[in-house]
């Protein structure tokens, strides 16, 4: 996992406590609400960080051939974002270069659905916590994809629209 210059991930958990009002052993106590079974919950924020990053890009290095060069995850609260660089196939940059850029961003629209289940995994098994929300996006100057994840428990849903394995409720 790539920081910024200077940034440690000591500071940055530091950051996030006196930001959010968090303390370290709250962070990694947090109970599961998923039926899931965790094998190996990662125990510090940072270890959390750096599975959520590497479970990604190996996701990615998998299916696309070759992972991005740079990646970078945010943990805080019921909210997680990995950000991703460099994972351009040759194809894709080819595609690029010829002004076929709506091409490249659909077909990645496409592989992040057909690849839900496998990112969200990626999630529960670092957090412990089940995902409810999963969007993607992505852009091609620079080249950048952002996966954001709402984890439960969250105040942004009530009671009635998480069911009992931790998911989000179908409308209806």
């Amino acid at each position: 996992m790539i920081f910024a210059a200077g940034i440690t991930a000591r500071s940055l958990i530091a950051a996030c406590e006196l930001r959010f009002g968090w303390s370290s052993p709250a962070i990694r106590s947090r109970p599961s609400v998923s039926q899931h079974t965790v094998q190996q919950r990662p125990h510090a924020h940072g270890d959390v960080l750096t599975a959520i990053s590497d479970g990604m890009v190996a996701l990615l290095k998998e299916f696309y051939g070759h992972g991005p060069t740079r990646t970078k995850s945010y943990y805080a609260d019921d909210l997680v974002v990995c950000v991703l660089r460099g994972g351009f196939s040759r194809v894709e940059q080819t595609l690029l270069e010829g002004g076929r850029g709506a091409a490249v961003i659909q077909q990645r629209i496409e592989f992040q659905e057909l690849m839900r289940a496998r990112f969200e995994e990626v999630i529960e098994q670092a957090t412990g916590r089940a995902v409810i929300g999963f969007m993607s996006g992505n852009q091609q100057h620079p080249d950048m994809m952002c996966e954001v994840f709402i984890l439960a428990p969250t105040d942004l849903l009530d009671a009635h629209e998480i069911q009992a394995n931790g998911r989000a409720s179908p409308p209806g």
